[in-house]
């Protein structure tokens, strides 16, 4: 059981669920983002993406874009983040999920690309601007490396398609809560459980929701809803806030706490 499957299966045995935290990788600094990602742990992130640096997300909101221009600005590569995976991989075992665009993994070349991530203990990708119909060669690359695929299932979404990225998701799956971009404020709290549930009869994998949860409030309702919580904007806005700040990432790592200990939990027999 690799550590995605295994996490999802210990928080469902324990009755919680999971806190998916985003951090732009390299925002500020590949060091940072190291410190960052162990406290993020300390804090209670049962599972971290890190971000990979684009010129050109076309997914992400203000807040992200300008991460990813800092960490560009820090002189961040695809390559070094892998090495900064390769160094936490010594001190920590949580399940670390790189969320490129594809235009990333391309100009590495996709099997190397899937084969490095998988050595240093990537252990999951979730490419925002590829779509499963488009994605089998990277899927038979990423199989064959031991990396899970996580796809994106939107409110737009028909029963087909979701159907079809059910059948094909490995680790989670990623339903986007709202039609727009990262860091945008969700009020269809009714529509994400409706959807949410119409997933889940479809997939047989855990279905984790993101985009506009910005409080431990929204983290309650979600948690609520969805096997897990992703929140994203939320904690890189904090990272650009405290960047001058010597206690950093103790800032970002109480915001955190505070979002893991809103999630609800069931007792277990």
């Amino acid at each position: 059981m690799n550590r995605l499957d295994a996490t999802f299966a210990r928080l469902k045995a324990e009755g919680e669920k999971a806190l998916i935290a985003y951090i732009m990788a390299g925002d500020p600094s590949l060091h940072e983002t190291e410190q960052l990602v162990l406290e993020l742990e300390r804090a209670g992130a049962d599972i971290i993406e890190l971000g990979v640096p684009f010129s050109d997300p076309i997914a992400d909101g203000p807040v992200i874009q300008q991460a990813a221009e800092r960490a560009l600005r820090s002189g961040t590569s695809l390559k070094k983040i892998l090495a900064t995976v390769a160094l936490l991989r010594a001190r920590t075992q949580v399940p670390l999920v790189l969320m490129t665009y594809y235009n990333s993994i391309h100009a590495f070349g996709g099997a190397h690309f899937c084969r490095e991530a998988a050595r240093t203990g990537v252990d999951g990708l979730i490419v925002p601007d590829m779509p499963p119909e488009e994605a089998g060669t990277l899927e038979t690359e990423a199989a064959g490396a031991g990396l899970d695929i996580i796809y994106l299932l939107a409110p737009t979404s028909t029963p087909d398609r979701c159907a079809m990225v059910a059948r094909r998701s490995r680790g989670f799956l990623y339903y986007v809560s709202l039609t727009g971009i990262t860091g945008a404020t969700l009020t269809d709290w009714g529509g994400v459980r409706q959807n949410v549930e119409k997933i889940r009869k479809a997939s047989a994998v855990p279905v984790a929701v993101g985009f506009g949860v910005a409080t431990p409030d929204d983290a309650s309702k979600v948690g609520d809803i969805a096997d897990g919580v992703i929140v994203g904007s939320a904690i890189v806005r904090r990272i650009g806030d405290h960047q001058q700040d010597a206690r950093m990432a103790e800032q970002v790592g109480q915001f955190v706490r505070s979002l893991k200990a809103a999630l609800p939990r069931r007792a277990v027999a």
